[in-house]
């Protein structure tokens, strides 16, 4: 196996899941909100992870897996951008990393935990926005984002029901970049 990231899995006498490079990472297989599922399942294939994507494929690549209903995913694409990104945008990249996770949260039923990352995940690309004076980084509606992310948490807090990842997507260029 080379470095990307790879996995192999050895269940006998107890042995962990290891990547390429011999770090502990579980291979089991996962649903589209990425929950582990039993070794052998068929699964939804993961992202793979450390890839370096310009802002433009991150926004893309990013708003094609949550209108998938795969937020779980979108997040690690988030995540890719907020470490291998300039120093001045890692903030917006985690605030929006959480968005994605707290909508996987809301999607799977943790409403507690998922309100509260969908807050706070609008509060740290509102303050990145904030501070950088940039209103539509990379085109993406900060302002609309959070908008939804807060209208979320408390949808899920009011009903206390999961919600359907792919119908409560947010639109991370606005209504105006449409459906």
């Amino acid at each position: 196996m080379g470095s990307t990231g790879e996995t192999h899995s050895d269940r006998t006498g107890g042995a962990r899941d290891r990547d390429s490079e011999g770090r502990a990472r579980n291979a089991r297989p996962r649903d589209g909100l990425g929950r582990p599922l039993p070794y052998g399942t068929d699964g939804v294939p993961r992202q793979p992870e450390g890839v370096v994507r310009a802002p433009e494929e991150t926004v893309v690549e990013a708003q094609r897996l949550l209108d998938e209903g795969k937020p779980f995913h979108a997040h690690e694409v988030f995540e890719d951008a907020w470490k291998s990104g300039p120093d001045e945008e890692r903030e917006l990249w985690r605030g929006l990393a959480q968005l994605a996770v707290g909508l996987t949260h809301a999607a799977r039923g943790n409403l507690t935990g998922g309100a509260r990352l969908l807050r706070r995940g609008a509060g740290a690309a509102e303050a990145w926005t904030a501070g950088s004076g940039q209103a539509l980084p990379h085109g993406i509606d900060v302002e609309s984002v959070a908008a939804w992310a807060r209208e979320l948490a408390g949808d899920v807090e009011r009903t206390g029901r999961p919600v359907d990842a792919a119908v409560r997507a947010p639109r991370l260029r606005g209504a105006a970049a449409g459906r």
